[in-house]
């Protein structure tokens, strides 16, 4: 994107100086600094920018950007990217971009600090000598010393916090589906299963994203698998802890203390009966409030901004425009397929990933399919505890880091469909493979999983039923599906040979609960019952 004109950056939220001084330095950029702008301001100007920087407080919805008719990048100076209508930006062909991982480093502080605040009852000490009181017995604390740590998710954040807590000479358990073991172990962390996470460490902290698989990740089930006296602590994402089972849990004595720097209503409402117990630290949304991370972060969106602009390099993006892919429209009916391809296959495999392997038959192996294969990993990596924000851009990056090897495969041979793609997960104990294609132009299908042939729609709610070949699997899941409320949408069956194995691909309008699965399950021909969800 060789310059032509000046570009126009208009910064909504405040950056930090050294970010300002990258910008206004640089040729060709005129900066507008023109903080607390209300939504009305920013609608009436926004038309005359190439870039816009923002950082919490601006939102970027999809009735302001239709009015943006010179912008070329929306940038977030922060890991987030909430307030911004993807969707509406890359139809727009608006680039979106953030910063991840730049305030890593002062997350991971604060959740130790937050960590010995609370083991120490640091801040209802301090409120106790301001009030003239010297109690000294009650405020005997806990050392973190050779007392485990359980860490979920073994992003960025999670990782620094693994490091500063065997500083600490704490032994530290992680649980991340997309960590390899034998990596783990370098660093000195144990990988575990969550279940094993929460009956072995004395404090437990979160560092993932909050998704539909981490929404109350820590509950009432998850909280009695725990120690007696636990310590929970979360600087991650509000609603990752349910809050009612934590106040239950602090108040039967099974969770001694928590440390809470994010809520599920922020700020949260002076009736939460979490801000008045003793033994709950509180902070508000602090974890990346430092000094330092401020500044890193930015530098960090001053410079990408400029790279977009003046060379068209495009770094931390979360959409697609910008990609210089020759054969973009030819593969853009397939990325959708790609994605829920990667999606269904996690849910599936359901172990530890060493190996993922795609390949690509018939014409699709006739153009450049970087963006397909980015895709798929997209969909593997986003349901799992990932505390980094994924996306097409940054989904190789975040495989390799976690140790995961990608192999890419093409042949112009294809038997039976124009073009088709096949993604094989492989861990030490199994491999699990499907492949997809689109029938017409632009409807996916799942035409075989493992050795099985299918037809199936890869959208919504899917429940894959493993059982023997025998008489009443299917009357038994209509039955019981019937008498929950749950209706079928869809069934599609396959087998190999009369009275072996068959596969049941059935797509219900919702999602059945853990009592009609165990009811399902139930039935002497089902081996086994993977729910499957494949929602945006």
């Amino acid at each position: 994107m060789p310059v032509n004109e000046n570009y126009k950056v208009l910064i909504c939220d405040g950056l930090q100086k050294e970010g300002l001084e990258l910008l206004r330095e640089a040729s060709g950029i005129e900066v507008d600094d023109r903080t607390g702008l209300s939504s009305e301001e920013l609608a009436g100007m926004i038309h005359d920018y190439h870039a816009v920087i923002v950082r919490s407080r601006t939102k970027l919805p999809v009735q302001l950007l239709a009015k943006a008719l010179k912008l070329k990048v929306a940038a977030r100076a922060g890991s987030g990217v909430d307030n911004i209508d993807i969707k509406a930006a890359t139809r727009q062909g608006v680039l979106v971009m953030n910063t991840p991982g730049a305030n890593a480093g002062a997350t991971a502080e604060h959740t130790v600090a937050m960590m010995l605040a609370m083991s120490r009852h640091i801040p209802t000490a301090t409120a106790s000598v301001r009030n003239g009181e010297w109690k000294r017995k009650d405020f005997v604390g806990t050392e973190v010393g050779n007392h485990v740590l359980g860490i979920i998710g073994l992003g960025n954040v999670g990782r620094l916090v693994a490091e500063l807590a065997r500083g600490l000479k704490m032994e530290v358990l992680a649980s991340d589906p997309f960590f390899m073991k034998d990596k783990a172990g370098l660093q000195g962390i144990e990988l575990v299963d969550p279940d094993t996470l929460f009956s072995r460490s004395d404090f437990i902290t979160i560092h993932t994203p909050l998704t539909r698989d981490t929404q109350n990740l820590i509950n009432d089930d998850n909280i009695a698998k725990m120690k007696e006296g636990v310590r929970i602590i979360n600087c991650a994402r509000g609603g990752i802890v349910d809050e009612q089972a934590l106040l239950r849990g602090l108040k039967s004595g099974k969770v001694a203390g928590a440390a809470l720097d994010v809520y599920q209503e922020e700020p949260p409402s002076s009736d939460n009966e979490l801000l008045q117990l003793p033994n709950v630290v509180l902070t508000p949304h602090l974890g990346a409030s430092s000094t330092q991370s401020q500044a890193n972060v930015a530098i960090m969106i001053a410079r990408q901004v400029l790279d977009f602009l003046l060379l068209g390099k495009i770094r931390n993006a979360v959409n697609l425009p910008g990609q210089a892919l020759k054969d973009i429209e030819k593969i853009q009916p397939y990325l959708v397929l790609a994605e829920q391809l990667g999606k269904f296959m996690v849910q599936l495999h359901r172990d530890e990933i060493q190996t993922v392997r795609i390949e690509y038959f018939g014409e699709l192996a006739t153009y450049d399919v970087t963006l397909l294969s980015n895709s798929v990993l997209n969909g593997i990596l986003k349901p799992g505890f990932m505390e980094d924000e994924v996306n097409v851009i940054n989904a190789p990056l975040l495989a390799a880091q976690r140790g995961i090897e990608v192999s890419e495969q093409k042949s112009t041979m294809s038997r039976t469909y124009s073009s088709l793609i096949s993604v094989s997960l492989s861990s030490p104990q199994k491999t699990t493979s499907i492949s997809g294609t689109l029938f017409g132009t632009r409807q996916p299908r799942i035409v075989s999983i493992n050795d099985y042939q299918t037809d199936c729609i890869p959208e919504g709610n899917i429940l894959l039923v493993a059982n023997y070949d025998r008489p009443g699997v299917i009357g038994h899941i209509g039955a019981t599906l019937g008498k929950h409320g749950i209706n079928i949408a869809n069934m599609s069956l396959a087998r190999n040979k009369p009275g072996d194995r068959a596969l049941s691909l059935v797509e219900v309008d919702e999602a059945p609960g853990e009592a009609v699965l165990s009811e399902l399950a139930r039935f002497e021909a089902i081996i086994s019952i993977h729910p499957i969800w494949l929602g945006s």
